[in-house]
């Protein structure tokens, strides 16, 4: 009796402990009505047959929905979209109470068809592969937001992650960007050749700026040169004036006396006959027939 007693209280005690793990939380329900403050990770004791603890996820959520996108031209356009999301821990029990286990269905889901068409509606179908792309992402997730942040969840992200539009328009958007590139590449081609000819412009007026400065540079070398040999000339007839002046200055009349009697002097001693006529000035040679 004792071990039967032993044993049952062994299984009450497994029976009434649950283990709360990571990414989740611990609501606590009894006689029915939930407690709205939830129960953090760890091991939890509740009173068996009288209240009970439900766990419910709290970490991010992958939700993958396939669905028809209107556009603003009236195209249906087929998608698959991504929803990132995941209850809010401290709204988890207020879910659970309002809500129940079944909020995707119940919820998110409709929310979201709401909100995607309600988005799309407002933009061309080509805007969905342009760069408007993560603003139509954007405003479904600030719709759902809107609805859904009161009511506990918190949207992380919308992704479009595939966009398959009508077979004419995808070859039409495909020609435009075709076009546009082809045009960007004309326009890159002419920018290059515009660039080639200021090059070559500027090239040659370097080179004709080179030829310039080259041809200052030999007339200035030759008018260095021609005014340095004028100023030699000039230099070397001023020392000549110089010179005959001072020569000038030195034929005194001693000194042509002197030289008469030199040259007198010399002519006598020369061994040729001569005859010399003087007025015991200046002589004359007369040389024999």
């Amino acid at each position: 009796m004792k071990k039967l007693i032993l044993l049952s209280t062994i299984v009450i005690f497994l029976f009434s402990c649950t283990i709360i793990r990571q990414g989740e939380v611990g609501v606590r329900r009894k006689l029915g009505r939930v407690t709205l403050q939830p129960l953090s990770q760890g091991p939890k004791f509740y009173t068996p047959f009288v209240s009970t603890i439900i766990k419910i996820p709290v970490n991010t959520v992958n939700m993958e929905v396939k669905l028809p996108l209107p556009s603003r031209e009236g195209l249906t356009i087929s998608s698959e979209v991504s929803i990132l999301y995941r209850i809010n821990k401290l709204e988890a029990a207020k879910v659970f109470d309002e809500i129940g286990l079944n909020y995707e269905e119940t919820v998110i889901l409709p929310v979201f068809r709401s909100a995607v068409a309600d988005v799309s509606s407002k933009f061309y179908a080509k805007d969905m592969h342009s760069g408007a792309r993560s603003l139509i992402e954007d405003s479904i997730r600030i719709t759902m937001m809107k609805i859904l942040g009161p009511r506990g969840f918190i949207v992380d992200n919308v992704l479009l992650k595939s966009i398959s539009l009508p077979a004419d328009l995808s070859r039409a958007i495909e020609e435009k960007l075709r076009a546009e590139q082809e045009a960007q590449r004309m326009e890159f081609t002419k920018q290059r050749e515009v660039l080639e000819a200021q090059r070559v412009l500027i090239a040659a007026e370097g080179e004709q700026k080179a030829k310039i400065a080259r041809a200052e540079g030999s007339k200035k070398v030759a008018e260095i040169t021609a005014e340095g040999e004028a100023n030699a000339i000039k230099i070397k007839a001023v020392a000549q004036a110089e010179a005959n002046e001072l020569l000038t200055k030195s034929l005194t009349p001693t000194v042509l006396k002197n030289n008469q009697i030199q040259a007198f002097r010399e002519i006598s001693q020369s061994t040729n006959s001569k005859i010399i006529i003087s007025d015991g000035k200046t002589p004359l040679i007369g040389l024999p027939d």
